[in-house]
């Protein structure tokens, strides 16, 4: 399988996500600051969420200036979009493998998501696409674009038929914004994981992997939460 760089709305290689992060205050007792899961975000201070200690606390990297100097290079572009010299993406993961895949002349793709949980997209949903966008155009790669129908059926009240519409409308958004047709695969969770053998096979890994006790500590689940968020 080809190296692949991921945008999401988790991570499930930490296990600090759904926890806070604690410091202490001017008496030097614990005082919590922020708090970060897949849904909420939080902060008792006046200044907001500290990014530099998230950056931390979930094993990330910064975006700095030599990093982007870098890709300016080897990406051959003269300026970056300006989502990223504006600090709007600010921390990665492994960024630099995929710099050294471009150098190396070597295969990768795109991959990330979108849980449809409205009839249309909003401005804050379609930032992550329009960079996305820039991205496949700059590198000339596949891109993978997973909608997460079943996660917004098993969180809200909704039922199946209103997930499909909603993940169809979602869908039309998300072409329209001009990815390359012919290097771009979309797909429906509820609709392409009962046709597809490679993806069970690679559920099966992965599930294999994770333990339950793992899952209830990232993502805050209790006995009382249904098995489809679970899986």
């Amino acid at each position: 399988m080809y190296p692949c760089i991921m945008a999401s709305e988790t991570d499930s290689r930490d296990t600090s996500i759904g926890k806070p992060l604690v410091a202490a205050d001017q008496n030097g007792q614990n005082a919590v600051e922020d708090f970060v899961d897949p849904w909420n975000v939080h902060t008792s201070s006046m200044k907001g969420v500290d990014y530099d200690k998230l950056i931390k606390k979930f094993g990330c990297s910064a975006i700095d200036d030599s990093l982007i100097e870098r890709f300016k290079r080897v990406a051959k572009v003269e300026e970056v979009h300006p989502l990223l010299r504006g600090g709007v993406f600010f921390s990665h993961r492994d960024l630099h493998v995929i710099l050294d895949c471009v150098e190396k002349g070597q295969k990768f793709y795109f991959y990330t998501g979108r849980g449809p949980s409205s009839d249309a997209m909003h401005l804050g949903h379609l930032i992550p696409f329009l960079f996305t966008k820039w991205l496949q155009e700059v590198f000339d790669v596949p891109l993978i674009i997973q909608i997460t129908d079943g996660d917004k059926y098993y969180w809200k009240d909704l039922n199946l038929k209103e997930v499909k519409e909603m993940a169809v409308k979602n869908i039309k958004g998300i072409i329209a914004i001009g990815f390359h047709p012919d290097k771009m695969f979309i797909f429906r969770n509820l609709e392409y994981m009962g046709q597809s053998v490679g993806f069970q096979e690679t559920l099966a890994r992965i599930q294999k992997l994770v333990t339950v006790s793992k899952i209830k500590g990232q993502f805050g689940f209790s006995d009382s939460d249904c098995m489809g968020k679970v899986m």
